[in-house]
């Protein structure tokens, strides 16, 4: 498994990256809520190659899509337009953006819908340096709402087959169960998923946290660890350090998503590092859900002093303020990793997928030479 990223000194005056090509970034900060336009060389957080193992793909639903899709399909939104929409991206917790993120993923209805979502997710990733995305969806938000399974796996398909050879990027699936709607209902959509089996990688568990603990989902995460399935689990986001034991030890995980909450309790962060689990980290996703006050607090250099291996991602990029890249430059800005820094956590982003050996050790060596 990956290495760590190092100690707090050496991070810190790390050299940052000067790049060859100027030129203007559109950088959008969660912890400020503005876009502001930065002039500067092509940094490392940019150039680098990475993966990406925490997107979910309905967050990743632009509002100039979401109005695109209403038209397409007939739909009404009540929003006059673009920009009223993205002004309700002001969230208070976690579920004040689920109920917006749910109301969003309405105009989602055809498999060709599905297929403009990942492409053009794939799109904004790779002019961020991403080579490979381990891609959440959410089966259940759509199967309860009339919209078959087979159709959201069409339409994500029509777009992930080719996008390597168009977008330079490898994928996989990973079908993630809706916590607070139970583990029968997640026992059921399980069997379905299984009919599909070649279509995923995994399965995941997300939406929202707090009530809903990880070991509720035991007898369904053995069943998919019995089918092959690799598993992850969202836990430590908003809810207490025990909700990652209960993934480490009762789901049985092999990474966990989000997971700042470990920092609670000094045993589980040695158990973390000792064991290299790596932890999915959205530094601006943990700013706007009001998990930290603004990124200078975040927990990330924590965890990192720590040993534990963390990788960075976006998590719902359009509702969040940014892509992977857009965090690679944040956490450079106001956390001050440098280039050295920067370069392990793509390492940690390639030793932490589910990826085929030759196709990791063929990114490693594209970080190295970037």
């Amino acid at each position: 498994m990956a290495c760590g990223v190092g100690n707090a000194t050496s991070r810190r005056w790390a050299p940052r990256g000067t790049g060859r090509n100027s030129y203007v970034y559109l950088l959008r900060f969660a912890a400020t809520g503005r876009d502001e336009t930065l002039s500067a060389e092509t940094s490392t957080a940019l150039r680098v190659p990475k993966t990406e193992l925490h997107i979910h793909i309905e967050g990743a639903l632009e509002p100039e899509l979401t109005f695109a899709l209403a038209e397409r399909n007939g739909l009404t939104l009540p929003y006059a337009g673009v920009e009223e929409l993205r002004g309700k991206y002001e969230f208070g917790d976690l579920q004040s953006f689920l109920d917006l993120y749910y109301t969003g993923m309405n105009v989602l209805r055809s498999a060709a819908d599905f297929t403009e979502l990942a492409d053009d997710y794939l799109a904004r990733a790779a002019a961020q340096g991403v080579r490979h995305a381990e891609i959440f969806f959410d089966p259940q938000a759509h199967t309860t709402r009339g919209v078959a399974l087979e159709t959201v796996l069409d339409g994500l398909e029509a777009s992930l087959a080719s996008s390597e050879r168009r977008f330079g990027i490898s994928t996989e699936l990973i079908a993630c169960f809706l916590r607070d709607r139970g583990s029968e209902e997640a026992a059921r959509m399980l069997d379905e998923l299984l009919e599909h089996r070649q279509r995923i990688i995994g399965i995941g568990l997300d939406s929202a946290e707090l009530g809903h603990p990880p070991g509720d989902f035991a007898a369904v995460f053995s069943r998919a660890r019995q089918a092959g399935l690799r598993l992850v689990a969202h836990a430590g986001e908003e809810g207490p350090a025990d909700y990652v034991w209960q993934a480490l030890d009762v789901l049985g995980v092999e990474r966990v998503d989000h997971g700042v909450r470990a920092l609670d309790d000094h045993e589980l962060v040695s158990r973390l590092a000792r064991d290299r689990v790596p932890l999915t980290v959205c530094p601006l996703s943990n700013v706007r859900l009001r998990g930290v006050e603004n990124l200078r607090e975040h927990p990330l250099p924590r965890l990192v002093d720590a040993g534990v291996i963390t990788t960075i991602n976006s998590d719902d990029p359009s509702y969040f303020g940014g892509y992977v890249g857009d965090n690679f430059r944040a956490i450079e800005r106001e956390l001050g990793f440098g280039e050295t820094a920067l370069r392990e956590f793509a390492r940690n982003s390639v030793e932490a997928s589910f990826l085929r050996e030759s196709r990791r050790e063929q990114l490693l060596s594209e970080i190295e030479s970037a």
